[in-house]
């Protein structure tokens, strides 16, 4: 009975994980998964980044965007990223640059933009657009974090 018993525990403990001393086993499932969550905010024409790592410490970031111009809404809700593409070129709009992008809704995507002036108010089709700098940042927290593990909330 005594053979069974440590027969069983031995096979739980290498399923669950804990068999080694140097895995986190059982444990594992309760510490904090890595994650991102961009709050963008239409009327204050800011993007709110919370970067979580698997440690759970929380790293966070503001910054400026350009959201969509009168008749070019920006939607509002909760999204998750659906694709990434490093180097787009936008169909609709005569092949316009959209580097970094990070695609939420459709044809609408946080990414890259040369209008840095514009940035702080609304002057895009749509798109929620950011600094270079910032929207390669940001590509590449969600490509190694994973479009699952991020949340996109665009807010009026």
């Amino acid at each position: 009975m005594k053979k069974l018993f440590a027969a069983i525990a031995i096979a739980t403990a290498a399923f669950i994980g804990f068999a080694t001393p140097s895995q986190a086993g059982l444990l594992s499932i309760f510490q904090p998964k890595p994650k991102i969550v961009a709050t963008v905010s239409i009327s204050e024409q800011k993007m709110f980044l919370a970067v979580t790592d698997s440690r759970g410490e929380t790293r966070k970031y503001v910054w400026d965007v350009s959201t969509g111009a009168t008749g070019f809404d920006t939607p509002t809700g909760n999204f998750t990223p659906t694709w990434l593409s490093k180097d787009h070129k936008s169909k609709e709009y005569d092949d316009a640059p959209m580097p970094f992008a990070v695609f939420f809704n459709d044809g609408i995507a946080v990414h890259a933009t040369q209008a840095i002036s514009k940035l702080g108010q609304p002057a895009s089709h749509g798109c929620v657009r950011l600094a270079p700098e910032n929207a390669a940042a940001f590509y590449d927290l969600v490509e190694t974090y994973g479009k699952f593990s991020t949340k996109i909330v665009v807010k009026a």
